[in-house]
């Protein structure tokens, strides 16, 4: 019981830290499935539906798969061998989904919501179910284990078709340009996220464990899904509520009191990105060539000039009081003359 109830208190920090903060970024956007977006959609999904036939039906995509395998470039050029043994890592879901999903948690973090590790989520469920239902469904053997040269090696139990590496490495990277929050970052990530994926597929070619064509399927595969996102965009919001919402349950449970905000909060609306947005209220022009500062407090009584001012620090007078000082500009009376 003290455990159930320790736990739900360690939840409960982390929560309470997504919902006492004022106020959310207002330039953080939800893509929204555009006409653009539909079309990518289309012919990525047309592309993939090509390289599968091309294969299956043994065409000249087979043939070139055959032609790389026998140059095997890990024989051309051994001196890079070393090198992208370890620059596949990038497309190994394991390593990739931690790193990822730990910068992704800052995010959250600092933004004050679930949706960037909701997406990571969902974007690596709908890889595992899409791209091992292509695997198992096609049963492609790999060039190490070959059978018959010139053959599609379609049916015989592999699970090499499409590329896992590949299309990891597009959702994986891609994700992080999807949920970026300004247009520059946004493409600058999609480059990055490219040459990555890019740079992968190439290396298991390199290295002899895919053959082109399933490097081809692993990055149409993984595009489908960064392209298919905004479509779930809603469950993921749905899905952001349901955790809030157990999370009180669990505080209710535990008899644990609902904690106040610590300062009025404001919701920002996500809107679809692309929508116009609402007119900012009018502000007072404020002057460019001076800060703003705070209300003057003057003193109470009549303002007096500085120099008839007497400076004072917050222990009292640094001059001592004398009855014969006079303001400046005041004349002395003489002093009367005593003989001695």
């Amino acid at each position: 019981m003290r455990t159930e109830r320790d736990l739900i208190r360690r939840l409960d920090r982390v929560f309470t830290r997504l919902d006492r903060e004022p106020e959310r970024p207002a330039h953080i956007d939800v893509p929204r499935m555009s006409r653009h977006r539909v079309v990518l959609f289309s012919a990525t999904l047309a592309f993939y539906l090509a390289i599968v036939w091309a294969v299956v039906t043994t065409s000249w995509l087979v043939r070139l798969d055959w032609q790389v395998m026998f140059f095997r470039p890990y024989q051309q050029w051994p001196q890079i061998h070393a090198f992208l043994d370890y620059y596949v890592v990038l497309g190994q879901r394991g390593p990739t989904a931690v790193m990822v999903a730990a910068w992704l948690g800052w995010r959250s973090w600092r933004q004050h919501t679930l949706r960037p590790l909701l997406t990571l989520a969902a974007s690596l469920l709908l890889l595992n179910i899409t791209v091992g239902a292509a695997k198992l469904g096609m049963g492609r053997l790999g060039p190490h284990y070959a059978t018959v040269i010139g053959s599609n090696e379609m049916g015989l139990g592999g699970d090499i078709f499409p590329s896992g590496h590949t299309a990891n490495a597009v959702v994986t990277w891609g994700i992080l340009a999807y949920l970026a929050s300004t247009p520059r970052a946004r493409r600058w990530l999609s480059a990055l996220s490219a040459v990555t994926s890019l740079g992968v597929g190439l290396t298991t070619v390199y290295l002899g464990t895919h053959w082109l064509s399933d490097v081809l399927l692993g990055w149409a595969a993984g595009l489908l899904i960064l392209l298919a996102l905004p479509w779930f965009e809603p469950l993921i919001a749905r899905a952001e509520l349901w955790l809030f919402v157990l999370r009180d349950r669990l505080r209710a449970r535990g008899g644990l009191p609902a904690p106040e905000p610590a300062v009025p909060v404001r919701p920002v609306a996500l809107r679809p990105r692309g929508t116009p947005a609402e007119p900012a209220p009018l502000r007072e022009p404020v002057s460019a060539t001076r800060a703003s500062r705070g209300p003057a407090h003057l003193a109470p009584g009549p303002h007096t000039a500085r120099s008839e001012r007497t400076p004072v620090t917050p222990v009292g007078s640094r001059r001592p009081p004398h009855a014969d000082r006079l303001p400046r500009g005041t004349s002395q009376p003489a002093r009367p003359l005593t003989g001695g």
